[in-house]
């Protein structure tokens, strides 16, 4: 019973994702469905100027704790109907939500299995997780390369502590988020005349070269503590 309990949390996620995509509900996250609705989209906002931010961050949390795709939709979109800083603040409070459910459900299920069975090697990595585990996760979630939901999946694999990994994710995704929610506060031309946004600006080396100066720097203690252990 204890067992089925653990799994609940994990179970329930998966069926909301079954639902929302028998639905099709998940195919209206895309660039085509934003360029037809913005117009509306933003006098809603006008009209509801808080409950249109509790209900932006609501579906940002939701569509990541389901791991939907084309979450940089949702981001471009906050910034499009909120501004560069009110559309990232909401977009990081909504992604780390929803990144914490993620964590916490499959933690809940899996890491108490992975803890019994871990041999020495992965006993020896959950042992730095659970003290150093804050900065490689920061590290990590500071250069937007990695897949958003693996990540979430392996610290919670790997037993990383809940307040360590909340921390880290919300520091982490400020620098790309606000980036994303840059070029939304710019973009209705472009949607209005039915192109995409050009998101690649975040993967170009004014943007991701500092973005990897910063992760290098969160592991700067990690490589020193082990520095100063192997020369003691």
């Amino acid at each position: 019973m204890r067992l089925a309990r653990r799994f609940v949390p994990l179970i329930a996620l998966a069926l909301a994702l079954l639902v929302l995509w028998a639905s099709g509900v998940g195919h209206w996250l895309t660039w085509a469905t934003l360029a037809r609705n913005q117009a509306w989209l933003a006098d809603w906002v006008a009209l509801n100027p808080v409950l249109a931010p509790a209900v932006y961050v609501l579906a940002y949390a939701a569509a990541t704790a389901l791991s939907l795709p084309e979450a940089a939709v949702l981001t471009v979109a906050g910034g499009l109907l909120f501004g560069t800083w009110l559309g990232g603040a909401l977009a990081v409070v909504g992604s780390a939500t929803g990144a914490v459910i993620l964590f916490a459900a499959a933690r809940s299920a899996f890491a108490p299995m992975m803890e019994k069975r871990a041999g020495p090697r992965i006993s020896r990595m959950r042992s730095e997780l659970q003290h150093s585990g804050f900065l490689y996760l920061l590290s990590v979630r500071l250069v937007p390369l990695f897949p958003f939901w693996f990540v979430n999946l392996a610290a919670a694999l790997a037993g990383m502590r809940l307040l360590p990994y909340v921390g880290a994710t919300l520091l982490g995704i400020i620098p790309a988020t606000l980036v994303y929610a840059a070029i939304g506060s710019g973009i209705g031309d472009v949607l209005a005349d039915g192109r995409r946004p050009d998101l690649s600006i975040v993967f170009s080396p004014a943007i991701l070269g500092p973005l990897l100066g910063l992760a290098v720097l969160a592991l700067l203690p990690i490589a020193w503590r082990h520095w100063k252990r192997a020369n003691a």
